[in-house]
């Protein structure tokens, strides 16, 4: 027998070391002469298996006096179970962990080793079996039947995949995919349990138990047109339609190649907006999908999901057959159609269902479409342009797309869709970070765009009802210019639907300081906070008028009665719109939330007015 050579030491130790792995730490407990081994049989190849490899053996333990005290092969009382681990991975004895990276495929090895080496090492990774002699010096028999890189896909082994053909591309199959493979089973000694590799490919829904469970997951990693062996263990074998569990198999191997699957998406993730790929596009997803704002040009089928699935609009018939173009991120389409639209390649077709919330219930209905109905299009992406990149254009022209994309937000803003007003603005601003004027002429007019930007977006958190956000985008302007008008009056309307009087009240009279013009808008203003501030002084008044005389199980009934006017005439002074004449108020600037709510005068007074506000039922937007 010869010492197993363990490796010659390195001249020069690299810079940057990597902390040295348990394994690593585990073999520097070897001393010379306490493992050996003896060649039985050489194998094939050049060179041996290496962290990250799976490797089948076979594994005969004996005593120095030839006693068999375990082994994996049947004829000698074993189950005839091969053991697999993946080097770097799996708990190994030590003398394993040593020796086996020292085999050629096909080898048979004698290994001897003592108890530090098999299970009487301290600190063993892996407990010994009942009544092994876990002190004494033994011969490990090895076969080494196979080793091949693999793809770990559970942490305990139990489920792991070695690839015999590489696919194609990248995506690979998940819930709730629709998925056809060509799939065979096999015991570990090679007996055929089931084959459907003829016909037609085996069909199943991912995410169904339609398949084990192990093979499933197995699947789950794989890519179109690639084949592979799916090692599963027995804990991973659950029953399925494809195959009946009549045995007790320790471990199966599946054959598969993945022939096809169809990309399913849950969109909202409860089911209710579904696509499904009915024919592949071209390209590499999601990389080569219309995500950002493009011009799209789609054909397609819309049908009522009732008993009589009427189509109720066919571009190319319903549109002499020119297909439909809209821009995405624009509201143009209903809500549902674009969200599916955005994961498309361009030549795929989908079938998007759709629940009504997110087709026409919140989007111009056609008159052949009922209310609250569910539809269901088939989508053909045609195509789409992105916008134009503003890399190289001159300051002109990036102020002129600049304006046309605003524009637009406040079209937006007018049609009451906020969130997508907000998106416009905020990609302007995005871009505009990377926009230098070259002069005092070409800054002035940045800045004041910029200003006008950063208040539009102030005005879609207000409406929003996200008062704190609106004051924070007003102050990125108001911090390089205090005496910015616009940005005191949408910030004061800010702090006014937030219910912070006195900041509101500063704003609209610093208005007037900076600028006399602004008298009107500013007198305006003021009188619309304080006619808040009377609404808010007498709905306290109300609420706590005889609060006390109440027994506490009758506060909150007296709350119920109370509120119901009092909302109803405040909603409604809310919603109320007024002009100015300096254009504060314009399309450029909104008004707040009609439903943004407001802090009253009694916390300032009273510290722990705000939680008896709130257990009151009255519960206000503060600013933290």
């Amino acid at each position: 027998m010869a010492a197993v050579n363990e490796g010659a030491e390195q001249e020069f130790a690299p810079q940057n070391k990597k902390p040295p792995s348990e394994d690593e730490k585990r073999k520097k407990k070897i001393v010379p002469g306490s493992l050996m081994k003896a060649l039985m049989r050489p194998g094939g190849g050049d060179s041996g298996p290496s962290d990250g490899d799976q490797v089948i053996y076979h594994c005969t333990i004996r005593t120095l006096d030839g006693v068999i005290v375990e082994s994996t092969r049947s004829e000698h009382g074993g189950r005839g179970t091969p053991i697999r681990h993946v080097l770097g991975k799996s708990k190994m004895l030590l003398g394993l962990l040593e020796g086996i990276p020292t085999m050629l495929k096909g080898e048979v090895a004698m290994f001897k080793m003592k108890p530090q080496l098999h299970y009487g090492e301290d600190d063993c990774p892996i407990s010994a079996p009942d009544g092994f002699p876990k002190d004494d010096e033994l011969h490990f028999e090895i076969e080494m039947m196979e080793f091949f890189k693999a793809k770990v896909v559970t942490d305990d082994m139990g489920v792991v995949k070695k690839v015999v053909c590489e696919g194609q591309g990248w995506e690979s199959p998940r819930e709730p995919y629709e998925v056809k493979a060509w799939i065979s089973a096999k015991t570990v000694a090679g007996k055929l349990i089931m084959s459907h590799t003829e016909g037609e490919p085996y069909f199943f829904t991912f995410g169904k138990s339609e398949v084990p469970k192990g093979l499933e997951m197995g699947i789950g990693t794989m890519v179109r047109e690639e084949k592979a062996v799916i090692y599963v263990t027995r804990q991973y074998l659950t029953e399925s339609p494809l195959m009946s569990l009549t045995e007790d198999y320790d471990e199966v191997h599946f054959e598969v190649e993945l022939v096809h699957f169809i990309q399913v998406r849950d969109m909202l993730g409860d089911g209710r907006l579904i696509k499904r790929r009915i024919r592949d596009g071209k390209g590499d997803f999601p990389m080569d999908c219309p995500l950002h704002d493009s011009l799209l040009r789609v054909h397609y089928k819309g049908t009522i999901l009732n008993e009589e699935k009427r189509v109720f609009y066919d571009t190319r018939v319903d549109n002499d057959g020119q297909p439909l173009e809209f821009c995405s991120g624009e509201g143009l389409v209903p809500e549902g159609f674009e969200m599916s639209v955005r994961l498309m390649l361009p030549g795929e077709i989908a079938l998007v269902t759709c629940p009504p919330d997110y087709a026409y219930d919140k989007f111009p209905r056609p008159s052949n479409v009922p209310e609250g109905a569910h539809v269901q299009w088939e989508i053909e992406l045609l195509g789409f342009e992105m916008p134009k990149d503003w890399t190289g254009m001159d300051f002109k022209s990036i102020m002129n797309e600049a304006e046309n994309i605003r524009n637009t937000g406040n079209r937006l803003f007018k049609e009451g869709k906020y969130e997508l007003a907000k998106a416009k603005y905020e990609k302007v601003l995005r871009e505009f970070n990377h926009v230098n004027p070259q002069d005092d002429e070409e800054g002035k007019v940045f800045v004041d765009t910029r200003n006008l930007l950063h208040l539009n977006v102030a005005a879609c958190y207000l409406k929003l009802g996200e008062c704190k956000k609106s004051i924070e985008t007003c102050n990125k302007v108001l911090e390089a210019n205090p005496a910015h008008v616009k940005g005191l009056y949408r910030r004061g309307m800010a702090y006014m639907a937030a219910g912070d009087f006195d900041e509101a009240r500063a704003d609209f009279k610093m208005m007037m300081k900076v600028d006399k013009s602004t008298e009107s808008d500013a007198t305006a203003a003021l009188l619309k906070l304080r006619q808040k501030e009377q609404e808010v002084e007498k709905k306290a008044r109300k609420q706590f008028k005889g609060l006390f005389d109440k027994k506490p199980g009758e506060i909150a009934e007296a709350k119920a009665n109370e509120d119901g006017d009092e909302m109803t005439s405040e909603s409604q002074k809310d919603g109320e719109v007024h002009g100015d004449s300096d254009g504060t108020n314009s399309e450029d600037s909104h008004e707040a939330a009609p439903h943004a709510h407001h802090m009253g005068w009694f916390s300032h007074f009273w510290s722990t007015g705000t939680k008896l506000f709130s257990s009151l039922g009255l519960q206000r937007c503060a600013i933290l």
